[in-house]
């Protein structure tokens, strides 16, 4: 882990100033480690079918990394400023990994772009869906992204993947802002 946030870090704390810069490089880094701890757990491969690629993991970055920035959403500018630090770290994070993995540099501009515009796309989808009443917008949400590569999905995924989206918000949104300010943070519990 200390492999993905020690040269991110670094550059991080230069981009914002005075005092608050070692706390937000903190609180970013607190936030970044948490999402990707959680976004690897074994049990969203292996009970919830999750595929076990690289665009999986990503799906599972992208939707961990969304409800942490959706809860941080009109909060205040400290708490924007955070939620903007944590998603230029997701995508610093996906531009070293493709560059570990042996793309190109000029094959890593286009995959990151395409990454990040995907990004957009999932916020949108995944928070329209966490608004929506209807339970079953967000299991289409997740068809079409965390299980887009995956036919057919298996009997109970998506309703199982959806309650544990939802009571991820709801964890989330019974956090003390604070705590998450300090780069503290609790995920619920990952389906068994």
């Amino acid at each position: 882990m200390g492999r993905l946030l020690g040269p991110l870090l670094g550059p991080l704390s230069g981009r914002v100033g005075g005092g608050d810069r070692v706390r937000t490089a903190a609180a970013v880094g607190g936030l970044f480690t948490a999402i990707v701890g959680q976004a690897r757990e074994p049990g969203f491969y292996s009970a919830l079918s999750v595929p076990d690629s690289l665009d999986g993991r990503f799906e599972m970055v992208a939707l961990h990394m969304l409800l942490v920035m959706r809860r941080l959403k009109g909060q205040g500018p400290e708490a924007g400023k955070l939620s903007q630090r944590l998603y230029e770290t997701m995508v610093d994070d996906f531009e070293k990994s493709l560059l570990e993995m042996g793309a190109g540099d000029s094959g890593i501009a286009r995959r990151v772009k395409t990454m990040a515009r995907g990004m957009a796309g999932r916020i949108r989808a995944y928070d329209e869906a966490l608004a929506d009443s209807d339970g079953r917008r967000l299991e289409v949400a997740l068809d079409n992204n965390l299980y887009g590569t995956v036919d057919p999905v298996p009997d109970g995924v998506l309703p199982t993947m959806a309650a544990y989206v939802r009571s991820c918000a709801a964890t989330l949104d019974a956090q003390p802002l604070e705590s998450l300010m300090r780069g503290e943070i609790r995920f619920a519990p990952v389906p068994a």
